[in-house]
């Protein structure tokens, strides 16, 4: 099953971050996402490019509805013809297998959506 066929798990405050081992195994799964840390937490973010300023809000749309049906929302930035994306658990201040699964799916929308 692919990243993108799972679904988030309920995450509790509790929750173990990823290991290294599961980045090194995730990452290469969504290669066109950045690893970033922020104060300490990491993160993945995207960033998603678009013909128009209409085309960038709709894709954000589409990545918030997303966001509400699994319950996992990322930080969006939305701007004349791109928007960035950026995934982490907030509960557990860094990465958890959720976020490679929203990524995935971020991406399973873009293929539609971006140019």
């Amino acid at each position: 099953m692919t990243l993108a066929q799972q679904v988030c798990e309920a995450c509790r405050a509790d929750a173990p971050r990823v290991t290294d081992a599961e980045i090194s195994e995730w990452l290469p799964l969504i290669a066109a996402w950045q690893l970033d840390a922020e104060d300490g937490i990491k993160k993945l973010s995207r960033q998603f490019k678009f013909a128009n300023f209409v085309d960038a809000m709709s894709f954000a749309g589409h990545v918030a509805e997303l966001a509400e049906a699994h319950g996992h929302h990322p930080a969006l930035l939305v701007e004349w013809g791109k928007v960035t994306v950026t995934w982490w658990t907030h509960k557990i201040k860094g990465l958890h297998k959720n976020d490679f699964v929203m990524a995935a799916k971020t991406d399973a929308i873009a293929t539609g959506l971006c140019q």
